[in-house]
């Protein structure tokens, strides 16, 4: 019993394995999500800036408002790389945070099954013993009968 009191110990640390990996990965999966609102907003914030520098195009511009707006916008593009960076990193992070999840759930179910096996197997050994001690039981039984049949033959003829 001792060895599936083990065996039942290293199931429940794979499976905080197990619980722990999904964990990080939801944290991950939350933060790409966080992630990809923010380039979102940078996109839509690009896009929003260029619509009103489009608007303006028909109108003179102090050449010193052009200016701002270039490096406005080369800021905004720097951002949106950067981001794309982050989101590539969040991917490649989730990724192998799944790697690792079915990793703990492939060994989880490996040592599941090994350990229902074990506790078959006891089950069996078990049932085998049983079966033994009763047939031991009936041929004590049985070696009796004999012993009291023979000594009433015995004493009968006598």
């Amino acid at each position: 019993m001792k060895r599936i009191e083990t065996l039942n110990k290293v199931v429940e640390l794979a499976e905080q394995r197990r619980d722990e990996a999904l964990a990080a990965l939801g944290r991950l999966e939350r933060e790409m999500q966080q992630a990809r609102q923010q380039m979102d907003q940078l996109e839509a914030y690009a896009s929003e800036a260029q619509q009103r520098w489009s608007a303006r195009r028909g109108s003179t511009v102090d050449p010193a408002v052009l200016g701002h707006h270039r490096q406005f916008m080369q800021k905004i593009e720097h951002a949106i790389g950067f981001q794309r960076s982050v989101l590539a990193s969040r991917q490649n992070q989730i990724e192998q945070q799944q790697a690792q999840v079915h990793s703990a759930e492939r060994d989880l179910a490996g040592l599941r099954r090994y350990t229902e096996r074990q506790q078959q197997l006891l089950v069996s050994l078990a049932l085998r013993q049983e079966q033994k001690q009763t047939d031991e039981m009936a041929m004590v039984v049985y070696l009796r009968q004999r012993q009291i049949e023979a000594a009433r033959n015995g004493g009968i003829s006598q």
